[in-house]
């Protein structure tokens, strides 16, 4: 079992999107997703003496990390183990109307990745597990074992832009017809047999997108973000903001869309020549087109490569 001296993880966009929520004392602030507390403790540091922040995660081991990183600011955070889908709730039930900022970094963080027990990793050999939230009782072994191959195939395709998904799916349906497959490891070598070998030498590492897919699937990321980017919207104060750290197209694409959505006014057909829809803009997005990272980041933490930061701000 892991303990909190080993998790250690470089917050992406540490600076710009702590400074995009544009921390203050008095106000009130939401870290969705706190990981290895590098965006909260700044929060708490920005908006010192009196700003509170509410910091939500699915990994206790993270949790437990996390209160002692946060220690200094001890009676201005809470933490909440839960999922950010009910960031409604966990607003309402902190005895809040609304918050003044949101802040959502969608990777997975570097402690889980690099801890071959928990499962992520093509790298390490490890039960199939992936669960962000340990106290989920569904896991990649379930997927793997259970989901039809048109299903596979789906999450494949779909989630990872997995261009062999089809194939992979038949492989591994026809791989545990003999015997469940358990590990990690086995996985990587149906992977591997599925996928030509011409075409396992272009790119990186050949179980990269099958390995993302299933963890999105199994933790039901994007439609769990779908949900939280309308709440975070609904829960923002006038003049609260909503920054929004993605790493792969699919995360990045629903939080522009989302944002543009909710930053559109008359909805109304462009034939009527006088507005009936009433629809107003409920943000403006303050950035056109995401921030990427700089080459002074990158030289730092290479896995922030594919990293963009989408904000906008309650009107």
């Amino acid at each position: 079992m892991s303990d909190t001296s080993t998790f250690h993880h470089i917050s992406v966009f540490a600076e710009e999107a702590v400074e995009a929520l544009k921390p203050e004392p008095d106000h009130i602030y939401v870290d969705c997703t706190l990981g290895g507390a590098g965006h909260s403790g700044r929060i708490l540091k920005a908006s010192s003496p009196t700003g509170r922040l509410i910091a939500i995660d699915q990994d206790l081991i993270a949790i437990a990390n996390a209160k002692q990183v946060l220690a200094p600011y001890e009676g201005r955070f809470t933490i909440v183990h839960s999922n950010f889908r009910r960031l409604a709730d966990i607003v309402a039930e902190q005895g809040l109307s609304g918050v003044d900022g949101v802040l959502f970094d969608l990777g997975v963080s570097s402690p889980q990745l690099d801890e071959g027990e928990r499962g992520f990793s093509y790298q390490h050999d490890a039960p199939l597990d992936m669960r962000m939230d340990k106290t989920q009782s569904f896991t990649a072994r379930d997927l793997v074992n259970e989901w039809s191959a048109e299903e596979i195939t789906k999450i494949l395709y779909d989630y990872a832009e997995e261009k062999w998904s089809k194939r992979i799916a038949e492989f591994i349906v026809r791989e545990r017809a003999k015997a469940p497959i358990e590990t990690t490891g086995q996985l990587v070598d149906i992977i591997k047999a599925a996928i030509p070998a011409a075409a396992r030498r272009e790119g990186g590492h050949p179980a990269k997108r099958t390995f993302q897919g299933i963890r999105i699937a199994v933790n039901d990321e994007l439609n769990v973000f779908a949900e939280a980017i309308q709440q975070a919207i609904d829960v923002l104060n006038p003049g609260g903001r909503v920054a929004i750290i993605t790493f792969h197209s699919l995360e990045d694409r629903m939080a522009k869309l989302a944002l543009q959505e909710a930053a559109r006014g008359c909805i109304c057909p462009p034939e009527l020549p006088i507005c009936q829809c009433t629809n107003t803009p409920r943000v403006k997005v303050i950035t056109r087109k995401p921030i990427v990272p700089s080459e002074e980041e990158l030289a730092h933490n290479p896995r922030a490569r594919s990293a963009k930061l989408r904000i906008a701000e309650k009107l």
